[in-house]
């Protein structure tokens, strides 16, 4: 029993280097490409950045639509009242002492 050593063939060899090269090419892409994983962990993270800054301007805006319905006709809060004359304006009463 004599074995021939098989030959591989030019062409089996090019075909297997052009599928090595595109399967390459594909998986660089697939991970690193405008679509790849790396793009979509970027992706999720800037989606979480803007969620959290959606809930901090959602409560901002929540807390200026409760001090708005406070200093309205319908419902006035004295107090709030007051504070924003003093905050806003710099208005004192004639019984209180001012230092700076």
């Amino acid at each position: 029993m004599t074995s021939t050593p098989k030959r591989i063939s030019l062409l089996s060899v090019t075909l297997y280097g052009v599928v090595f090269i595109l399967g390459s090419m594909f998986m660089i892409s697939a991970i690193q490409g405008e679509y790849g994983v790396f793009r979509r962990v970027q992706i999720e993270a800037e989606a979480e950045l803007l969620r959290s800054e959606l809930d901090a301007l959602s409560a901002e805006v929540a807390a200026y639509e409760n001090k708005t319905r406070r200093l309205s006709d319908a419902y006035l809060d004295l107090d709030l009242l007051d504070q924003q004359a003093r905050d806003v304006l710099g208005y004192v009463r004639s019984d209180e002492i001012v230092i700076r």
